[in-house]
């Protein structure tokens, strides 16, 4: 699936409040692909990188795949076409939330 062109429906703006947890602030838009089913029964969640301001939705590739071992969740990492991270960038921008977790970053080599 990296490489993959995905749509992602944002339910979690950047500059929004976790629901659960208010004092943590998503510094990155944050939501779901519709109709792709994660293991956890959820609708797939998906980081996006490389866009600096709310959205409701968003249409780019996906470059990268955090997976969790203390976490039947795994998240995609999505940006516009074009735009790279190395897996450094990747892991101190998702780093407010994945540090909750053990988690490794997949990419392509």
């Amino acid at each position: 699936m990296i490489g993959d062109i995905v749509t992602v429906t944002v339910d979690r703006p950047l500059g929004s409040a976790h629901p659960d947890y208010p004092e943590m602030i998503y510094p990155m838009n944050y939501g779901y692909i519709e109709g792709i089913m994660a293991p956890d029964g959820e609708e797939q969640d998906a980081y996006i990188l490389g866009v600096s301001q709310p959205v409701k939705q968003f249409t780019g590739r996906i470059i990268a795949i955090v997976r969790r071992a203390d976490d039947i969740e795994e998240k995609w990492v999505v940006c516009p076409e074009g735009q790279h991270f190395t897996k450094q960038e990747i892991a101190e921008l998702i780093r407010f939330q994945e540090q909750y977790f053990q988690s490794e970053i997949l990419m392509e080599v």
